[in-house]
């Protein structure tokens, strides 16, 4: 295990890359509760604001793999320009949604998600493009960390400007970063080196993408216990005689670790295959996720979420990783954008089925039975990608593919 560090890729493209993804992420981060306060003083109030989020969801779902076949990565910013400026207009007219006839309002809704849905996948394959090829795990552990610190702190952004200033101040604002990342990312990001190799074994552009179906698995079934934790949280904590208060301080444990977990991941060059560290990463995370629903008070559900979100952090740069490795450089923001989208769907998917368990079970049961369908999931991606690595050559990192 050797120590790498980070100050190699503290170069100026790379940090004009993290300025426009903090442009970027933040409002896709701020979505889904900006909808909710924007629709709360609307006829329909909260369960309108909880239906535009669902809307909002959907069209990233739709059309993050749409857009991020269409993207070409030697156009790279004229395509996010294009899909961050649609955004931008979306969430400018979405601003005055207090004076917006409802099929406008679920119309620009859909727009503002679809338009940008590509951006993360396209930022994250223009990251890797700006540094050798060895700084890659360390950039792709950098933008985990950078996630964490965005989805840690867009809610509380959401909260003070929309009761500070007005429900519609966070799209206003959510425009504006999106504009800013437009001037960032055309007039001073680069679009770095680009290799066009060509694609394993040839075929056509679906079958090549869908050749990696286990690193899009695993991405599902990485967001799957975060779902559960996330919705049935605040029951299990009530169930417990606990404040539904500690709710925010632990979900914030979990986040805040996962940016030490990113952190701690780029600065070692771990031993194993990719395929073998994501495995045990989900293992681990799973694992301690589960645990929240046995183990007692408010310490035991903290630690377990701590432990969880470090290795969590793991899961995401490993899964990127063996995405990279299984795909020729000319499908990889094709690529990140289908991950992008499974990872929303096995939210929604798992967000929907424990709503229904507890109708009938305790919280406790529904975090437990979808560990279980977590880990039968991981088991199965690591089997296809075990079973694909004795197919492929070794990629140029010499690590084992997948």
């Amino acid at each position: 295990m050797t120590t790498v560090g980070y100050r190699s890729i503290a170069t100026r493209p790379v940090l004009v890359w993290t300025a426009a993804a903090l442009a970027n992420k933040l409002p896709i981060a701020m979505a889904p509760l900006a909808f909710v306060f924007l629709a709360r003083e609307l006829p329909g109030g909260y369960a309108l604001g909880a239906t535009l989020a669902a809307v909002w969801v959907l069209s990233e779902v739709v059309g993050a793999p749409l857009l991020g076949v269409w993207f070409d990565p030697d156009r790279a910013r004229l395509h996010l320009a294009v899909g961050l400026g649609t955004g931008a207009l979306a969430y400018a007219v979405l601003a005055f949604g207090h004076s917006l006839p409802l099929p406008v309002l679920f119309a620009l809704t859909f727009l503002s998600g679809f338009g940008p849905s590509a951006s993360p996948g396209g930022m994250r394959a223009t990251l890797t493009r700006l540094v050798p090829e060895h700084d890659v795990s360390k950039v792709l552990s950098a933008e985990v960390s950078l996630n964490g610190l965005v989805w840690a702190a867009a809610p509380v952004l959401v909260a003070f400007v929309a009761l500070g200033a007005g429900p519609g101040v966070p799209m206003a604002l959510a425009a504006g970063l999106n504009a800013v990342a437009v001037l960032l990312i055309v007039f001073f990001l680069p679009e770095g080196r680009f290799d066009p190799a060509p694609a394993r074994g040839g075929g056509s552009t679906a079958r090549i993408l869908a050749s990696a179906w286990p690193s899009y698995l695993t991405a599902a079934a990485s967001m799957a216990m975060v779902a559960v934790i996330e919705l049935v949280l605040p029951a299990l904590v009530e169930s417990r005689g606990i404040s539904v208060r500690a709710v925010a301080p632990l979900l914030a444990a979990f986040w805040v670790s996962g940016v030490l977990g990113g952190y701690l991941y780029g600065r070692r060059d771990w031993p194993g295959s990719r395929r073998v560290q994501a495995f045990l990463s989900l293992l681990v995370t799973t694992t301690a996720l589960t645990l929240v629903a046995a183990v007692p008070g408010v310490i035991g559900i903290g630690v377990a979420l701590a432990v969880g979100g470090v290795f969590q952090s793991a899961v995401l740069v490993t899964r990127n990783l063996s995405l990279r490795e299984a795909l020729p450089p000319s499908a990889h923001t094709a690529g990140y954008a289908i991950m992008y989208a499974t990872t929303g769907i096995g939210y929604s998917i798992v967000a929907a089925t424990s709503a229904l368990v507890m109708t009938a079970a305790s919280p406790a049961v529904a975090i437990v039975g979808s560990g279980a369908i977590t880990l039968t999931i991981g088991i199965a991606a690591a089997a296809a990608e075990r079973k694909r690595s004795h197919r492929v050559p070794a990629p140029r990192d010499g690590r084992d593919a997948g």
